[in-house]
């Protein structure tokens, strides 16, 4: 197992790291408060901090921070909304000049179900007779799941918004799984839930019946054209699904930088996914083993935006067991 470096500067380093962490890692935090962490290396050596390379999590909209500099790499989640930064659709006006070191597997999808008291079986349903619905969604108003959101329901001529208008209401949540969400199941107090994360409370939504709706051709189409790529949630892994669903692919957690970067730099940061694998935590139904699917288009690791020249300098090393150390 790869040990802390040696030296007292990394033993404060790893204090603080796990302060920020607890801090941060709070549940008591609401999506949108002070949850987010930004790693950054550098010089403190003399009266003011000097960043080299500053790393944060956070919304998809972080990605202007990297464009113009503020931030040297951010990650987010999922990949396809880093294809429409990178491409200028969406929620992002113009193209941003994004490159990516290296991709988190995650294996995740993007799903809509309801109630089959409702009888619906397309968002059709929902906008033809502009139903009340009571639906969960995210609390935080910039999460990418509520811009996957409002693209979709866009497409159908409708938003939810306009549910709200009809007399439905929102069921606010934070993690997919959250009690506010969970607890109203049983009951069927729920019509809707359009959210991810499905390996913490789709099965059990199943379970209490809910079914999810289709989403027609035309629009996973429109979908492609944003950024989105399509996928099945496979019935191996929820055993209430009855048949393959086809729906929207919500995988991987791309680190993403400037195009500008140094490409040493670049180099240092791809390396140390390989030179600190046994220290990053990994989801088992994602990552396989193999450093090298980090920088691969694989089920878990969807890229649709190039490498960084140093990123992929490193996972050619990496392919012929040539690597620079650190």
């Amino acid at each position: 197992m790869q040990r802390l470096p040696r030296g007292s500067n990394f033993k404060r380093a790893k204090m603080l790291w796990e302060l920020g962490l607890n801090v941060a890692g709070n549940p008591a935090t609401p999506y949108g408060g002070d949850r987010d962490m930004c790693i950054t290396v550098g010089n403190g050596s003399g009266t003011h901090f000097r960043p080299a390379l500053r790393m944060a999590t956070g919304s998809p909209i972080l990605a202007h921070d990297v464009a113009n500099g503020a931030l040297e790499a951010a990650m987010i989640n999922p990949s396809g909304l880093l294809t429409q930064a990178y491409r200028g659709t969406g929620m992002f006006e113009t193209p941003l000049p994004l490159r990516v070191l290296g991709s988190y597997p995650t294996w995740d999808w993007f799903i809509f179900v309801v109630h089959p008291k409702l009888g619906f079986k397309s968002l059709w349903d929902i906008k033809k007779r502009q139903y009340p619905l009571h639906v969960s969604v995210k609390e935080d108003a910039t999460h990418s799941t509520r811009v996957m959101i409002d693209q979709v329901l866009g497409f159908y001529g409708f938003s939810l918004a306009d549910i709200i208008s009809w007399g439905g209401k929102l069921n606010m949540t934070g993690a997919p799984a959250d009690p506010r969400r969970m607890s109203l199941l049983p009951d069927g107090q729920l019509d809707a839930i359009f959210d991810e994360g499905l390996a913490i409370w789709f099965d059990e939504a199943l379970r209490y019946g809910m079914v999810p709706l289709d989403i027609e051709p035309e629009c996973f189409a429109h979908l492609a054209k944003l950024g989105w790529r399509q996928n099945k949630v496979p019935t191996h892994l929820f055993p209430h699904l009855k048949q393959e669903h086809a729906c929207i692919d919500y995988s991987g957690w791309p680190l993403y930088c400037h195009e500008n970067l140094s490409e040493q730099l670049a180099y240092d940061v791809a390396a140390s996914f390989a030179a600190r694998q046994d220290q990053i935590h990994w989801e088992d139904t994602g990552f396989k083993g193999d450093i090298a699917q980090v920088f691969e288009d694989t089920f878990a690791t969807p890229r649709d935006v190039p490498l960084h020249p140093g990123a992929e300098r490193f996972y050619r090393d990496l392919k012929v067991g040539k690597i620079e150390t650190l």
